[in-house]
């Protein structure tokens, strides 16, 4: 299992992540639709980016899946972040209590 505070990179394109909750999920963690490895990690030359995993992603923003695996985008990039074949969702930010 991914622990808390790993930094991964995609395949094939330039996206990097650190994952801020763990979950077993994470274990099938994809970028494009090619599975994520370590920063520093050899890359498979022959992977591609998957069309129908190339809608991005956005740096800054924390994206989570329906177990609720959380990982912090570091570095944007093509591909879309997934577990398997299901693609994660952006994480909404919590509305403010109104301070009337």
């Amino acid at each position: 299992m991914i622990k808390n505070g790993t930094r991964l990179q995609s395949q094939v394109c330039g996206t990097q992540v650190i994952v801020v909750r763990t979950a077993d999920s994470l274990d099938d963690l994809r970028a494009g639709g090619v599975p994520m490895v370590p920063i520093g990690a050899a890359i498979s030359g022959d992977a591609t980016l998957d069309p129908a995993f190339s809608d991005g992603n956005v740096m800054g923003k924390r994206y989570v899946d329906e177990i609720g695996a959380e990982v912090l985008v570091t570095k944007s990039g093509a591909g879309t972040l997934s577990v398997g074949t299901i693609a994660l969702s952006l994480k909404e930010a919590k509305p403010l209590p109104a301070s009337d």
